[in-house]
């Protein structure tokens, strides 16, 4: 007979956890609880980087093969020690998220069906300071798991001879995230400004591996640096967080020396507890050694003199200083037989 609810201890209360046999992923079965239960044994790992972030809840009522939607407001009827902060959209909306202040509020959003944990890169009691730079491999279409892993070192090796340290994971999926804690007191506007930075100067080394060109006709099948998951307000799925598919699979951060061995599809809630136990937490001291990303913001501005523009922005974004049209080069207008060039659109 299915049990209705259970309670489990987590951080000094207790949290009701209602359907706790539901299936959650089909693959192997896991349940509701399993999740719960994957969760209490990465608590310290987890909580190292996603605590005290706002995050968005991305909610699958009915388990990781059924219908999802996300949710940046806290619902009503939340409990009352739940802590919340404001965010706001590109466009000034704003909501009440979710800040992640324990593992109580996060077992809290599983029994809600969060399978989808995004948090902000930025702590809630420090809103105006981004503390993580987070360079995103993203494989476009033909792109194989190998060059993902090459794109990688390319990308440790360029921050490396900087002197910056940095950190990875798998996302989940096919890609891979490379994380910097950055020092100082740096909004999202010069985080992403390093972001561009790092894609342009990987192309340049790398043009046969590694794209920075936003329009995906551009990219050919090349790892693309989407610089743009560093907007402000933008927000990447966390690190230890188990994905929404019905395999499990988990964003884990792994040692750098295992990237070239890791298989991201074998990296799941039902695995990642024991490596955690016997490996430890290859993340550990990350907050202990926050980075500076002076160089990598010198070489935006290089680029700038040297009259190259800011990249695109996202459609949803207000208009940006020295940005250059948001229109697609196969949908440029040209300019007419009189030579007058028309103006260009916003894709």
């Amino acid at each position: 007979m299915a049990t209705d609810a259970v309670t489990v201890e987590a951080s000094g209360r207790e949290v009701r956890i209602t359907s706790p046999d539901k299936l959650f992923f089909k693959t192997r079965g896991e349940t509701k609880l399993d999740l719960v239960r994957y969760y209490q044994a990465v608590e310290g790992p987890i909580l190292a980087t996603m605590g005290g972030r706002p995050t968005m809840m991305q909610r699958f009522p009915d388990g990781a093969h059924g219908k999802s939607f996300f949710q940046k407001r806290v619902p009503a009827g939340a409990p009352e020690w739940l802590q919340t902060t404001e965010v706001s959209t590109p466009n000034g909306t704003t909501s009440n998220a979710l800040v992640v202040a324990d593992l109580a509020h996060l077992l809290w959003a599983v029994n809600q069906g969060c399978l989808g944990f995004h948090p902000w890169p930025y702590r809630a009691a420090r809103p105006e300071v981004t503390d993580e730079l987070r360079i995103d491999l993203d494989p476009s279409p033909g792109v194989t798991f190998d060059q993902v892993r090459e794109a990688a070192h390319e990308t440790k090796a360029l921050l490396d001879a900087e002197g910056i340290t940095s950190y990875v994971k798998t996302t989940g999926n096919r890609g891979l995230h490379v994380y910097v804690r950055v020092a100082g007191e740096h909004d999202s506007y010069a985080v992403r400004a390093a972001a561009v930075a790092v894609a342009r100067e990987l192309e340049r080394r790398r043009p046969d591996l590694i794209t920075a060109q936003w329009w995906k006709e551009e990219r050919g099948e090349r790892v693309f640096i989407d610089f743009n998951q560093n907007a402000p307000h933008k927000t990447v799925f966390g690190a230890w967080c188990v994905r929404p598919r019905v395999g499990g699979q988990v964003s884990c951060p792994v040692p750098w020396d295992e990237v070239a061995t890791v298989d991201p599809e074998t990296v799941t809630l039902a695995v990642v507890p024991d490596k955690v136990a016997a490996e430890g937490d290859p993340w550990a001291g990350m907050d202990d050694a926050p980075q500076s990303i002076e160089p990598l913001l010198a070489w935006y501005r290089r680029d700038l003199d040297d009259g190259l523009m800011d990249a695109p922005w996202p459609p949803v974004y207000p208009k940006q200083p020295n940005e250059p049209p948001r229109v697609a080069p196969s949908r440029a207008r040209q300019p007419d037989p009189a030579g007058a060039e028309a103006a260009d659109g916003e894709g």
